[in-house]
């Protein structure tokens, strides 16, 4: 088994090593590494390249403009050549070096499986080694989705078949894309999946989903849209009921 794994950049020098360097490091290199920029300013095309000799023929990478992260998600979608793709964002890292060993042995595990997730937490990017989050989506399950829960979507991976049949993201939301296309493969289109009790991936706070209350409104607004679209049931109040969950994952 093969993984795409799919990096979206722009500006992102000041982390792009270490996300790179998690990947270099997993015990399994059966994978292709994507890398989708944005026309970077700030030197991750020179990032880029000197990583691009180290990862040598499994390293596929274009820089030009596009219509944001989800855009450029999907141009790496397109690229993929894997029997699975997976997202490591250019600010985030491997917790450990056996998550897609991990993933593999999973898959191997269930003949008919399409997706696996796990758990990812959140530290400052002042000090990495101190988790003032955890999102474990062990609670999970497809109901939850009426209130807006998911499972941590950097810690999903679904096979390539399962995209090709149901499309990649809507880029006509701006910020819960990730949202919607979970939403359509696990609620609507009823993929089966498979929880694993491992963090995969460590991510620094921030980003445009952590970004106060007009982010807030923004995603709730989405949300509604997104229930609307597919013919699911909920509201506002509902969706709010999420917010007491995620109060958890501080404690």
């Amino acid at each position: 088994m093969k993984i795409s794994i799919i990096t979206v950049t722009y500006n992102s020098a000041e982390t792009l090593r270490g996300t790179m360097d998690s990947l270099l490091r997993q015990t399994c290199q059966e994978y292709e590494y994507i890398v989708i920029d944005g026309a970077s300013t700030d030197g991750t095309l020179d990032i880029i390249r000197e990583y691009e000799q180290r990862f040598g023929s499994r390293m596929r990478h274009i820089s030009e403009p596009d219509n944001g992260i989800y855009d450029a998600m999907n141009k790496g979608f397109a690229m993929a050549t894997g029997d699975v793709i997976g997202i490591l964002n250019s600010d985030d890292f491997y917790t450990s070096d056996d998550i897609l060993q991990t993933i593999v042995q999973t898959f191997d595990g269930y003949s008919d499986l399409d997706a696996v997730y796990g758990d990812i937490h959140y530290v400052k990017a002042t000090d990495l080694s101190k988790c003032v989050r955890y999102y474990s989506s062990s609670f999970f399950r497809r109901w939850m989705m009426r209130f807006g829960q998911m499972p941590a979507h950097p810690s999903f991976y679904c096979r390539k078949s399962v995209y090709d049949q149901y499309g990649y993201f809507d880029t006509s939301y701006r910020i819960a894309a990730d949202f919607e296309i979970l939403l359509r493969l696990i609620f609507i289109h009823r993929i089966k999946t498979q929880y694993v009790k491992k963090d995969f991936v460590t991510m620094r706070l921030g980003g445009t989903s952590t970004a106060g209350y007009k982010s807030w409104r923004q995603i709730m607004k989405e949300h509604r849209s997104i229930m609307k679209q597919h013919g699911v049931y909920s509201n506002t109040l509902l969706l709010s009921l999420r917010y007491f969950c995620k109060l958890f994952e501080f404690i």
